[in-house]
């Protein structure tokens, strides 16, 4: 069985590799502005975080999927597709993309908790069968640490680390040094929840472990 990975992302990629598994990446075509947008407008309200990445997760890995089975009638497998957001009292934070908003972010954050909302989707695809999915979502808090100084704020905004990845924090890198507590799956917080996706995986039928195509997971 093989998998796909329905996303460019670094992080996302590099939580597969350590768990064991080489998957494909194919990046999908999806608007993600356009989509919600469309969603809210047809149904008349503003999504929540959870249905907000959910959805956004679902239409990645459908459309991947979609191209794959066109393109590879005989792929045996698994398409992965994720989303995320980081919320705070309320607020939806997604990347800050500049220094400034970036900067202004951690100052609003130090010394306070907020939720990584992960969406997640996977479908089976297989030879001669219809495509199958399941999906779910996982959170996980964090809590940084209260002391955060602004010569560390700019310090870490001038890397550009946080510019470019949901609520302007990584807690596997440069960024995890200012986290004092995650509660859930920290993986969550990395970009993709390893063990709501292996719970989805045997849900489809799938075996984690017959994943596993990598000679070490280092």
């Amino acid at each position: 069985m093989h998998v796909c990975l329905a996303s460019t992302s670094p992080a996302r990629l590099q939580l597969l590799r350590q768990a064991g598994i080489e998957p494909r990446t194919l990046a999908p075509d999806v608007d993600e502005d356009a989509v919600i947008a469309d969603t809210e407008r047809a149904e008349g309200r503003r999504l929540p975080p959870a249905e907000h990445v959910l959805l956004l997760a679902r239409r990645k890995a459908a459309d991947v999927a979609a191209r794959l089975a066109d393109a590879e009638s005989d792929f045996a497998g698994f398409v992965v597709g994720g989303d995320s957001m980081f919320e705070l009292d309320g607020e939806i934070l997604g990347k800050p993309y500049t220094p400034d908003a970036a900067a202004a972010r951690w100052r609003a954050m130090r010394g306070r908790t907020g939720v990584l909302h992960s969406g997640h989707s996977v479908i089976r695809l297989g030879p001669g069968s219809p495509a199958v999915e399941a999906h779910a979502v996982a959170e996980a808090s964090v809590t940084f640490r209260g002391d955060v100084t602004d010569d560390e704020i700019a310090a870490y905004v001038a890397t550009g680390e946080p510019l470019h990845v949901a609520g302007a924090f990584t807690v596997d890198s440069l960024g995890g040094a200012f986290i004092e507590r995650v509660e859930g799956d920290p993986s969550t917080v990395v970009g993709m929840s390893l063990s709501t996706v292996r719970g989805l995986i045997r849900d489809l039928g799938g075996e984690w472990t017959a994943l596993w195509n990598r000679a070490t997971t280092s």
